[in-house]
């Protein structure tokens, strides 16, 4: 769906807000809510909320993880298994 039509303003949330949330059920897709022509805020259904914050997360600790990598901060993977191995 075009990120137009989930364009709508606050007055349409206002009066709205039963039918909104029941059709997040079969449309997930965030509306954004307007106030004097400006973008506000975001509604969108939990569900795709947390799979995003999840998503968000994910990223975090692989761009932490390149960062530490590139920091020189790793080990050989033989050396690793091998530490495993004997705190077992």
């Amino acid at each position: 769906m075009s990120l137009a039509t989930q364009i709508k303003p606050i007055s349409y949330l206002k009066s709205n807000a039963a039918d909104i949330v029941k059709n997040f059920a079969s449309n997930p897709e965030a509306l954004i809510i307007t106030q004097n022509g400006e973008a506000k805020m975001v509604v969108m259904d939990i569900h795709e909320y947390e799979r995003q914050q999840e998503t968000f997360a994910l990223l975090k600790l692989i761009a932490i993880g390149r960062k530490e990598f590139e920091q020189g901060h790793f080990q050989e993977a033989d050396a690793f298994f091998a530490e495993m191995d004997k705190e077992e």
